[in-house]
């Protein structure tokens, strides 16, 4: 059986990201970004498919490990009968190349050492050439180069690197890994010391930059620190998750690529970044959402690759036998071709956010913006396949409607508050007749509750966003029944599920049941109780996510209780947002905020203007 997800750490240098077990293997990571074929995949396989084992000769314990403070610099503490020792792990922020450095540290003792490194390119496929040359050592295949420098001699032992050393108190030793592209030249050696406390300075400056003193200031912090490291810094771009088919349940299908970027967590992300003091990264995730979607309304997708790339091929991974036994391993992901009309809003809101806080417009963005509506006003009412990208016939999502509602109701407003020129009384009407049209056919009146998809039966989490998109507020009868009905059907043990995976006779999507219940949309039913005044029961539903945080501050897309481990790409922004976003609401809460804001206000940036702070008396027109 794989090892649970939350044994594992996070390293990044924002441009790819590695995940590093709690005993030292590391058995994830791709170089040299995000979305490239991983050297070492033993989290979707076997070791054979590549990993780096660092730990004690004899029978060990992982004491303790944790980030240093405000920062992705990981100090793991195992101690066994020979005494104890330190792996000091970390990616510094790179200039030409990326690298990964291990220092192990000497505590208590003198400790026997094992190391194994088995590089394999391509997710395992491609064992590459390996020419040793003392203490350094060339590892080449195809376009890929990986030079390790070492304080120790390491022996050839098949394809992989073996050694043995013993670490002294108050002594160390080194191991960097360095990726260049195969026709490059090997880097320079690094001095890894100064490497490690270059990068934690570097963390720590950026954490300085963070305008939220509150009590929950830790846990905030390092989930900005994560979504900061899953920020592709070339780009802007921020992926979903830097993992690949980790499964939403052991052994099933529903196994999907994460390593891109999406657009449904566009206003999510930036009011996170803005709220927190993080103007720049708002700024450059605004810009990557701009180049990502310039052209045709037509060709606007859900997702996009690091710099904005549209083609995502899925492929599946046939050598490899899966997180759990969990296949296909799956890299790409076709729904990058589905049609989703929620973007349409969380696009045209993220636009509006930034406007609304001081970030200056593109000279493009209302053009782009015009553009957009003069398509959706003609393809509003068609069936989508909504936020959760069902892979079964598309339907017409309550959800899909209200964001559809949400883009219109943001080009009213810049276009009223910056002067721009727009077509304003078509698009009142057309903001009335989707608001009409959902409150007539997505609303059962007998339950008493919003529905999955016009006509359905079916509950969807995605409702619980409607008070904080400003489609309702929170204490309306309406999202009052909701809310009781989500908590009813699609809670379990307090954490909220995403939907019904059946209709009474069908299933929604045709892939087979199951998954665990999905941490962002627990944080969402949270945000309800904050913006209905209920400040104690959003606390006590976001505490019980935050206690399922592993050892390191880090959260998974789902959790299952029935076998306590964390299921989905890991570890997954959407939830580390969620939280920040929560954590903020709560603490305005706590300060004294106003009823019904429709999204965290930034008090470092609070607007002047009047109408920036859209209460109730905009919701029903």
């Amino acid at each position: 059986m794989s090892r649970p997800l939350q044994e594992y750490g996070l390293l990044g240098d924002t441009r790819t990201a590695a995940l590093v077990a709690s005993d030292g293997t590391i058995d994830w990571l791709c170089f040299p970004q995000f979305d490239s074929g991983a050297c070492f995949a033993a989290l979707l396989g076997e070791p054979q498919h590549g990993r780096w084992a660092l730990a004690p000769r004899s029978p060990f314990r992982t004491v303790r490990r944790a980030y240093r403070e405000d920062s992705l610099v990981l100090e793991t503490t195992m101690a066994c009968a020979e005494g104890e020792i330190r792996v000091v792990d970390c990616m510094p922020i790179r200039n030409d190349h990326a690298d990964l450095v291990r220092r192990v540290e000497g505590v208590r003792g003198r400790v026997p050492m094992r190391v194994a490194i088995n590089p394999r390119f391509d997710y395992g496929s491609v064992t590459p050439w390996i020419r040793p040359e003392g203490h350094r050592i060339h590892v080449l295949a195809g376009p890929d180069r990986l030079t390790l420098d070492t304080d120790v001699e390491l022996s050839l032992a098949g394809a992989a690197m073996c050694g043995e050393f013993s670490v002294p108190a108050g002594c160390s030793v080194d191991f960097r890994l360095a990726w260049t592209a195969s026709e490059q030249k090997a880097p320079a050696p690094l001095g890894v010391g100064r490497a490690v406390e270059v990068t934690t300075r570097w963390w720590r400056e950026w954490a300085g930059r963070c305008q939220y003193r509150g009590e929950l200031r830790n846990a905030v912090m390092r989930s900005l620190i994560t979504l900061k490291a899953l920020t592709y810094a070339p780009s802007g771009g921020i992926i979903a998750a830097p993992t690949t088919s980790l499964p939403e349940k052991l052994g099933g299908v529903r196994n999907w690529d994460y390593r891109f970027c999406w657009i449904r967590d566009a206003t999510f992300t930036l009011m996170a970044l803005l709220t927190a003091g993080y103007a720049e990264e708002a700024r450059q995730w605004r810009e990557w959402l701009l180049r990502a979607v310039a052209g045709s309304p037509q060709q606007l997708q859900i997702m996009y690759g690091l710099n904005g790339e549209r083609r995502l091929p899925e492929l599946e991974l046939d050598w490899l036998p899966g997180y759990a036994g969990s296949r296909p391993v799956r890299v790409g992901n076709d729904a990058a071709n589905q049609f989703q009309l929620d973007i349409f809003g969380e696009l045209m809101d993220a636009l509006h956010q930034a406007r609304t806080h001081g970030i200056p417009p593109d000279p493009d963005a209302w053009r782009m913006q015009r553009a957009l509506m003069d398509f959706l006003e003609s393809n509003w009412n068609e069936p989508d396949n909504g936020i959760w990208e069902v892979r079964g016939s598309r339907q017409h999502f309550t959800h899909s409607k209200v964001m559809a509602w949400v883009a219109v109701d943001r080009a009213i407003k810049d276009a009223q508050a910056f002067g721009l020129p727009c077509p304003a009384d078509r698009w009142k009407r057309i903001r009335a007749d989707i608001f009409n049209e959902v409150c007539e056919k997505g609303y059962d009146t007998k339950r008493g509750t919003f529905t999955q998809y016009f006509g359905s039966h079916s509950l969807d989490a995605a409702l619980l966003t409607f008070p904080d998109v400003g489609f309702l507020p929170a204490d309306d009868e309406r999202m009052l029944g909701t809310v009781s009905a989500v908590e009813r059907d699609l809670c379990e043990n307090g954490l909220v599920r995403r939907y019904s995976m059946d209709d009474g006779s069908r299933l929604i999507d045709g892939l087979p049941p199951g998954e665990g219940a999905f941490l962002a949309c627990t944080f969402w039913l949270a945000d309800n109780y904050v913006l209905r005044g209920d400040s104690t029961h959003g606390r006590r539903l976001f505490d019980d996510v935050l206690a399922l945080r592993n050892d390191l501050g880090l959260l998974p897309e789902q959790y299952s209780y029935e076998n306590g481990r964390f299921l989905g790409n890991f570890p997954q922004a959407l939830s580390h947002i969620a939280l920040i976003n929560t954590a903020l609401g709560l603490e305005d809460r706590r300060a004294g905020g106003q009823e019904h804001v429709s999204r965290p206000r930034p008090r470092m940036h609070q607007p002047s203007n009047p109408w920036t702070q859209w209460t109730t008396r905009f919701l029903t027109h």
